[in-house]
């Protein structure tokens, strides 16, 4: 009897090492992948403990080795050529291997955020309408640089290790289910840098920034972030009853946990982000939850990525103080950039169909500031700074050359004096100044442009990118 408990108990300390025992690579390391190019990349996976693993490759690496750790995870960085391919890496363990093909070296970036991220460029049903001429866009949507990653989604009371995912070739047969702003995005991005293009898309409709937030974020500061205690206490209360494999998407980090953390750290360029809505009702709040979540992510990745995100579009329910959050991140989070879609709105659809100026903007910000492309203007203008100049106020602006009004006079100015009524201004171009006034308000203190629910402002720059709604003020009402 004691040597059958003695063999049982050998047994139970030999299974947890066989289930390490196979070689294996995170979805992301499969057929089809792109690798950044021009840097030492990421590269992990699983096997035995202290087992040894090497390395080789097409591009000429061959030897390197990683060894596992005694829970079996093995971690290393592989150097990568520039841009190029097709090519073979070739991962060995002891007694497996795993060959990995048709392996493009580019330009890798990670799109994420809400339902209009997710809006896919085809036509699934309900709320997932497509894009404009979606059929003419699919049956065009041919690109053998461009390679694909659907992130399934999945919320998860605690980091995940891994996704469930593969890589996909852009064609007409994938790429209509996939999202239209990372396709329109990684479109430009392919076209303008001649170099392979690898999208990682993550995104789940209908979700709040917290959801896509780190643990730690939440637990290290809870003074700065005491008016979220009521999600505080809802995740407490659900970690203590652990609520099963499928946690609500409505509670703070599960889709970090779920679809960013086992991504983490995968070698990206940068990070296109599209979110927001879900947040409209807490537009204070969220001054201080989209830097965190920007900070949060480049900590994670250890890097200061490029983090570029969409201004959301005006819309019959959505106030202008959500914009102005967003606005706000902009002007004081560094490496960030904003793409201004008031143009691509639809006053009674959340959803707007036109999602190639939202991924076109996004590829602008890259291409100028990632990519220094010579000619490509980043953005529409940024409201700068004011100066009160006898009975009128003017406007100065980031990237203003070119200045005019689409269509027209000027519209959607408003000019207030000390009572803080405004009443409609007119405003006038004057080479890179805006200057405003009204016959109401002989002694103005404060502009406002596009402050509204829906909007429709025509002030463009050289470019033909429209200028991002703001405020020169910052009263409460």
């Amino acid at each position: 009897m004691v040597i059958l408990l003695r063999l049982v108990y050998i047994l139970a300390l030999f299974i947890p090492l066989q289930a390490y025992a196979d070689l294996r690579l995170p979805a992301l390391f499969s057929d089809g992948m792109v690798l950044q190019q021009k840097t030492h990349v990421a590269f992990w996976g699983w096997a035995a403990p202290f087992e040894e693993i090497t390395f080789r490759t097409d591009w000429g690496l061959n030897g390197e080795t990683a060894t596992a750790d005694s829970t079996g995870r093995w971690f290393t960085r592989i150097l990568t050529p520039s841009a190029g391919g097709p090519y073979e890496i070739r991962v060995c363990g002891a007694e497996d291997s795993t060959v990995l093909k048709q392996v493009l070296i580019g330009e890798v970036w990670l799109c994420s955020g809400q339902s209009n991220m997710e809006f896919p460029l085809g036509f699934l049903g309900r709320w997932k309408t497509g894009v404009f001429d979606y059929e003419k866009e699919i049956d065009a949507a041919s690109h053998p640089n461009i390679r694909m990653f659907q992130v399934k989604r999945r919320a998860s009371a605690t980091p995940e290790t891994d996704v469930e995912g593969k890589w996909a070739y852009c064609e007409p047969e994938f790429a209509g289910d996939f999202s239209a702003v990372a396709y329109y995005f990684a479109k430009e991005l392919a076209a303008k840098t001649t170099c392979p293009i690898g999208i990682i898309h993550a995104s789940y409709g209908g979700t709040a920034i917290e959801c896509w937030m780190g643990k730690n974020v939440f637990y290290n500061d809870t003074t700065m972030y005491s008016n979220f205690r009521e999600h505080l206490s809802d995740l407490s209360r659900w970690e203590r009853n652990r609520m099963g494999r499928n946690p609500s998407v409505k509670y703070p980090t599960v889709l970090y946990n779920g679809m960013i953390a086992p991504l983490v750290p995968f070698t990206i360029k940068g990070i296109a982000w599209y979110q927001g809505e879900s947040n409209s009702d807490r537009p204070k709040e969220y001054r201080q939850l989209f830097p965190a979540l920007i900070e949060n992510w480049r900590n994670e990745w250890n890097a200061m990525l490029p983090f570029y995100y969409v201004q959301i579009a005006p819309h019959a329910e959505k106030g202008p103080l959500i914009r102005e959050a967003q606005l706000l991140t902009l002007k004081r989070v560094s490496h960030t950039g904003m793409a201004v879609i008031t143009d691509a709105a639809d006053s009674l659809d959340i959803h707007p169909r036109d999602k190639k100026k939202p991924g076109d903007r996004l590829a602008r910000l890259a291409l100028a500031n990632v990519y220094k492309i010579d000619g490509v203007c980043p953005s529409g203008p940024i409201y700068d700074t004011m100066r009160i100049v006898d009975e009128k106020i003017e406007l100065s602006f980031k990237y203003a050359k070119g200045l005019y009004s689409k269509g027209g006079a000027l519209t959607e100015f408003e000019i207030c004096g000390a009572d803080r009524i405004f009443v409609k201004a007119n405003a006038t171009i004057e080479r890179d100044i805006i200057t405003v006034s009204s016959n109401e308000v002989d002694q103005p203190i404060a502009v406002r442009f596009a402050w509204k629910n829906f909007p429709r402002p025509n002030l463009y720059n050289g470019a033909d990118l429209p200028a991002s709604p703001f405020r020169t003020d910052d009263w409460e009402h």
